[in-house]
């Protein structure tokens, strides 16, 4: 029985501890997402075309940023301020909004499961931090534009989201496609950039103006992070 214990804990502690040696190498490669992994053994289409984040239409990247995590280029994984939001509408009863950064993201979408569940934040907090640490904002911006789900049959980073919704490569994009792209982020199965609803039109002019603001010309073109 001990030895069963101790094996077991030991895959537990190996589990835990993979992404943290995985991570680094991540700086190089085309990784995929958990659940395209998961996509694969269920015999479900996952389509993912890489597209390097220099190829990608310049109002891509601040569009996204814009839509979801404004702080992006300021934090180190985690946006604190956030957290505390969130902490503060479940104390007050208020819906609860979601309060993960593009880190968290690429965390949860390179290593862990979809789902809320305290145990995933849990281990999502410190990979995010970690992530933060060991790779530059820009190639963070890139995985998560390379695994973010972007369309509702599988379809998986901005390549495939932008061919499907607009039939032309991500590199091509305009600003209104861009932010109406990232309007359907994170549930591009209810939202639609390829017919866009009243709301993700709201939210797509929203977005353009985020991403023409002094912050993201900034964090665009002066931030050293990035």
């Amino acid at each position: 029985m001990r030895r069963a214990v101790r094996a077991l804990a030991l895959i537990v502690l190996v589990a835990i501890a993979a992404p943290y040696a995985l991570a680094p190498l991540y700086v190089v490669g085309h990784p995929i997402s958990t659940l395209m992994v998961g996509r694969f053994l269920m015999g479900e289409p996952a389509i993912r075309k890489w597209i390097d984040i220099d190829a990608m239409s310049p109002a891509l990247p601040p569009a996204v940023v814009g839509a979801e995590d404004a702080k992006f280029c300021s934090h180190h994984g985690i946006d604190w301020g956030s957290v505390r939001d969130v902490i503060e509408d479940a104390q007050d009863g208020d819906i609860v909004r979601g309060g993960s950064t593009i880190t968290q993201q690429v965390a949860k979408n390179l290593f862990l499961w979809p789902g809320r569940s305290v145990i995933r934040k849990g281990l999502e907090f410190p990979l995010a931090l970690w992530i933060d640490l060991v790779l530059p904002k820009k190639r963070i911006l890139e995985l998560y534009l390379n695994v973010a789900e972007l369309g509702p049959d599988g379809q998986f980073g901005a390549e495939a989201g932008s061919n499907y919704a607009f039939g032309r490569s991500a590199s091509s994009l305009s600003l209104q496609e861009a932010a109406l792209l990232a309007s359907i982020l994170p549930n591009p199965v209810t939202r639609s950039a390829r017919n866009p609803g009243p709301a993700v039109r709201r939210m797509a002019g929203t977005y353009m103006v985020r991403a023409q603001s002094a912050e993201a010309a900034n964090c665009w073109g002066l931030n050293r992070r990035f």
